[in-house]
C-alpha cells in the first residue's frame, strides 16, 4: 500500500475538520426537519400550509434520493476523483438548501428537498473515502472514530438546532443555516483537500449502476410508503418492495457474472466486511426507530417543547463525541468482536428500558438511558466502519464507503417505517375503544396518532380532558411493545457480531499484518 504524500500527511487533521463540517450539515438535515413540521403545516405567512402527506414527503423525498444514489456516488468518486464529487455534492446541497428555505408551496419544498438529497448522496461516501486516503493505516481507526462521533453528534443536535432556530426565526431558517456552512466548506475543501481516485478503475458497468439505483429507489420507496400507511400488506407497498428486491437480486447476479463489476461481490465473503455492514443496518434499524417515537414521548406525553426534547437527547450526542474517537483503545485491548458485541448489548438494554417508561419517569432515568445508548453506539460504529473500510483496498474507498452508508440508510429507513407502523397499529388498537364520544366524521383521523387524538381532544374542550389521559396511556402501551421489538433487533445485531465479526479486523489493533493482504491482485 502506497504511503500518503508528506504534504497531505501534515494537514490531515485540518482536512478531517473540513470533512466533519460537510458531513455535519448533511446528517443534521436528516433530523432537523422533524421539529419544524408543525410550523410548516400552518398556513402562510407563518408556514406554507402543508398537509400531512406533503409533510411526510418533504422528509421522505430527501431520504429516497439520498439512499438511491449513495452507491452510485461512491463509485463515481473512485472513478473521477473524490474531491470533485465532494465539491459537487456540497455545492448542490447548499443550492438546494437556499431554494428550500424560500419555498412558496409544499410542492416546491418537496422538490428542493430532493435536490438536497441528491447533493448529500455525493457528500456522505466521499468524506469517508477522502479520510481513508489522507490517513495512514495505523491512524485510520482514530480518524474513523472522530468521523463516526460527528455522525452521532449531528443526529442528536438536529432537534436542538431546529428548536433554537424556530424560536428566533422563520421556518426557512432551518435550511438557510446550511448555506454559509456550505460556502465555508467549499472554500476550505478547494484549498486543503487533495484529490484521489482509483488509478485503475477498469471499464464502467452502466448496467450495474442502473440496476443499483432502480433497485434501491424502489425498495426505499416501498419501505417509506409502508410506513406512511402503517400497512406493509397493501398492494401499493408490496409492488415496489418486491420489485426493488427483484431488481437488487438482478444486480447481485449481474455483478457476480461481470468481469468488470461495479461492486465486487467477493467482498461479502469476508466476515470482516459482511458482518460489519449487517451490524450497521441492524443497529440503525433499532436506534432510528426509537429516536422516532421518543420524540413523541417527550413532546406529546411529557409536554416538553421541541427545544427541550432536543436538549434531553444531548447525552446521546455528547457520549458519542467523547467515546467514539477513543473506541480504538478499547478495541486494541479486547478486540473488535467483544467491543461491538458489548456495545450492541448496551444499546439493546437502553432500548428495552423504554418499556419501563411512563408519564412520570424521572428525567435522570431518561438521561441515563440516552447516555448508555450513546456509549453503546460509540463502541459499535467506529470498529465496524474500520472493519468495512480496511477490508477493501484504498483504491476502492469510495465504493466501500457507499456500501457502508447505504446499509446504514436503508436500515434506518426500515426502522422508522416498520417500528413506526407497529407503533401506529398498536396505538390505534388501544385508543379505538375510547373514541365513542368523538364525532363520527373525525373518529378515524383521531385514531391515527397521538398528535391527531390530542388535536381532537383540544377541540372538544373540557369534555376532551379524559381523552388526553387515554391517549397518553394508549401511546405508552404502544411504545412499550415497540421498544421491546427494537431491543430484539439490537440483540440480533449482537448475535451477528458475536458469531461472524473477526475478533480483530484488519487495522483494529490486533498486531501487524502484511500490507499486501488488502491490495487488489493487479497491484501486487
Amino acid at each position: 500500500m502506497s504511503r500518503v504524500p508528506e504534504a497531505v500527511h501534515r494537514r490531515r487533521w485540518a482536512i478531517l475538520t473540513v470533512l466533519m463540517f460537510s458531513l455535519l450539515i448533511v446528517v443534521l438535515d436528516n433530523s432537523i426537519l422533524n421539529v419544524a413540521v408543525k410550523t410548516i403545516a400552518v398556513p402562510p405567512p407563518t408556514g406554507i400550509g402543508a398537509g400531512q402527506s406533503e409533510l411526510e414527503w418533504a422528509i421522505n423525498s430527501y431520504t429516497l434520493v439520498f439512499a438511491g444514489l449513495l452507491f452510485t456516488a461512491g463509485l463515481l468518486g473512485d472513478r473521477i476523483g473524490r474531491k470533485k464529487v465532494l465539491l459537487f455534492g456540497v455545492l448542490v446541497f447548499g443550492a438546494g438548501s437556499a431554494l428550500a428555505a424560500f419555498s412558496g408551496s409544499p410542492g416546491e419544498l418537496i422538490a428542493y428537498r430532493a435536490v438536497m438529497g441528491f447533493g448529500a448522496a455525493f457528500v456522505m461516501p466521499a468524506t469517508l473515502a477522502v479520510l481513508m486516503n489522507v490517513f495512514e493505516r495505523e491512524e485510520q481507526p482514530r480518524a474513523i472514530g472522530i468521523w463516526a462521533g460527528s455522525v452521532g453528534l449531528a443526529i442528536a443536535i438536529g432537534p436542538v438546532t431546529g428548536g433554537l432556530l424556530l424560536e428566533h426565526f422563520w421556518w426557512g431558517s432551518i435550511f438557510l443555516v446550511n448555506v454559509p456552512i456550505a460556502i465555508v466548506a467549499l472554500i476550505a475543501m478547494a484549498l486543503l483537500v487533495p484529490d484521489s481516485k482509483d488509478p485503475s478503475p477498469g471499464r464502467t458497468d452502466p448496467v450495474g449502476v442502473v440496476l443499483s439505483v432502480v433497485g434501491l429507489v424502489l425498495l426505499v420507496y416501498g419501505i417509506i410508503h409502508g410506513g406512511e400507511l402503517a400497512d406493509f400488506t397493501a398492494p401499493s407497498v408490496l409492488l415496489p418492495l418486491f420489485a426493488g428486491l427483484a431488481v437488487l437480486t438482478g444486480f447481485v447476479l449481474h455483478e457476480r457474472r461481470s468481469d468488470h463489476p461495479a461492486l465486487d461481490m467477493a467482498y461479502f465473503k469476508k466476515p470482516a466486511f459482511s458482518a460489519a455492514v449487517a451490524a450497521i443496518a441492524l443497529v440503525f434499524f433499532a436506534l432510528l426507530g426509537v429516536t422516532f417515537f421518543s420524540a413523541f414521548y417527550l413532546q406529546s406525553v411529557r409536554g416538553y417543547s421541541a427545544l427541550q426534547a432536543g436538549l434531553l437527547i444531548l447525552p446521546l450526542a455528547i457520549t458519542q463525541m467523547v467515546f467514539a474517537p477513543r473506541a480504538r483503545l478499547v478495541v486494541e485491548r479486547f478486540g473488535a468482536r467483544a467491543v461491538c458485541t458489548a456495545g450492541m448489548l448496551l444499546v439493546a438494554a437502553g432500548l428495552a428500558a423504554f418499556a419501563l417508561f411512563d408519564a412520570d419517569t424521572p428525567v435522570w432515568a431518561l438521561e441515563a438511558v440516552f447516555f448508555a445508548q450513546g456509549v453503546g453506539m460509540a463502541h459499535i460504529m467506529p470498529p465496524v466502519t474500520v472493519s468495512v473500510m480496511q477490508s477493501l483496498p484504498r483504491e476502492k474507498a469510495g465504493s466501500g464507503s457507499a456500501v457502508n452508508n447505504t446499509f446504514r440508510q436503508v436500515g434506518g429507513a426500515l426502522g422508522v417505517a416498520v417500528l413506526g407502523s407497529l407503533l401506529s397499529a398498536v396505538y390505534r388498537r388501544e385508543i379505538e375503544g375510547h373514541l365513542q364520544g368523538v364525532p363520527s366524521g373525525t373518529r378515524h383521523t383521531a385514531g391515527e396518532s397521538i398528535e391527531a387524538t390530542l388535536a381532537v381532544a383540544e377541540k372538544l374542550g373540557p369534555a376532551g380532558q379524559a381523552l388526553v389521559g387515554q391517549a397518553h396511556s394508549a401511546f405508552l402501551n404502544a411504545m412499550h411493545i415497540t421498544a421491546l421489538c427494537s431491543a430484539a433487533v439490537a440483540l440480533l445485531g449482537a448475535a451477528v457480531v458475536a458469531c461472524f465479526l473477526p475478533p480483530r479486523p484488519a487495522g483494529a489493533g490486533g498486531g501487524p499484518e502484511r500490507e499486501d493482504e488488502h491490495e487488489p491482485a493487479a497491484t501486487r
